[in-house]
């Protein structure tokens, strides 16, 4: 009977110990799940585009797309979630153009069309190209730009903007930071020891100046919703939080009117903050 508790205790050991390896090891595959198809553009839509390129600091090569609006409001920087590319986000960008803002979106290292491995400091990277794409070659000033991001997105957004001051800065459905997630997702695991990544998204907001959106459901099946709260609670005035309700992939269609309507005051408020 000792024997056979012990080969057990023994076995469970060793399952524990090799699925803690395979999630210090491979944790890049538990994060970022690309797709180099773009299956669709915005012309799906009726809306017109442009199909453009930009280099990274470190000369990576990203893909981006940008949807004029007419007599636009501003321009919405679109930093998309963890999964698929820029095609998956069309639903997101009507949304925006129907409020009257133009949006440029693009794809992180290794993502859609663009060059690449992603990784957490190139992903910083990437949106610090992005920025400096629509001010210097758009000519596009800081103060019409809104920073939108949506998920790991959300993270991504926040440091952006901790260290620039656009007109706003929205978060949908974000984390507090990757290690709080990796607590969440493996409680029966060291997760924030073996979380090789940071995307500390509650420290990044701290530093935001411009006005800030907090977007969250108690619905969201991924991150929970207690993380939207306290990144609500770490950001300084001027602050808004937006409740919704519906799933972490699809709550912002479940919540549509509100969630348009959330919207479009807080962007009309920030504008006027703005003045």
């Amino acid at each position: 009977m000792f024997q056979t508790l012990l080969s057990l205790a023994l076995l469970f050991a060793a399952v524990y110990v090799c699925f803690g390896a395979t999630l210090f090891v491979n944790q890049s595959r538990f994060i970022y799940f690309p797709d180099p198809t773009i299956f669709t553009t915005p012309e799906k839509l009726g809306l017109k585009y442009r199909a453009v390129t930009f280099t990274t600091a470190d000369q990576v090569k990203l893909a981006a797309w940008f949807i004029p609006a007419e007599a636009a409001k501003g321009v919405i920087l679109f930093c998309h979630g963890n999964a698929g590319n820029i095609s998956h986000r069309l639903e997101t960008i009507d949304i925006f153009h129907r409020l009257g803002y133009a949006t440029f979106i693009f794809d992180y290292r290794g993502y859609g069309r663009s060059e690449g491995t992603p990784s957490e400091a190139g992903t910083y990277r990437d949106v610090e190209a992005a920025w400096d794409y629509l001010v210097s070659r758009e000519n596009i000033s800081p103060s019409q730009i809104v920073v939108f991001g949506r998920s790991l997105g959300g993270s991504i957004a926040a440091w952006l903007c901790s260290r620039k001051e656009p007109r706003a800065c929205i978060l949908e459905s974000t984390f507090t930071s990757a290690k709080d997630m990796a607590a969440s997702m493996y409680p029966f695991f060291p997760g924030r020891l073996l979380c090789r990544f940071e995307y500390d998204a509650a420290a990044a907001v701290g530093k935001i100046n411009c006005p800030l959106l907090i977007i969250h459901s108690p619905d969201d099946d991924i991150v929970p919703f207690s993380h939207g709260r306290k990144l609500f609670a770490a950001a300084p005035a001027p602050k808004t939080f937006l409740q919704i309700s519906g799933n972490h992939n699809a709550g912002f269609l479940l919540s549509a009117g509100r969630y348009k309507k959330g919207l479009e005051d807080f962007l009309n408020k920030a504008v006027r903050s703005k003045e």
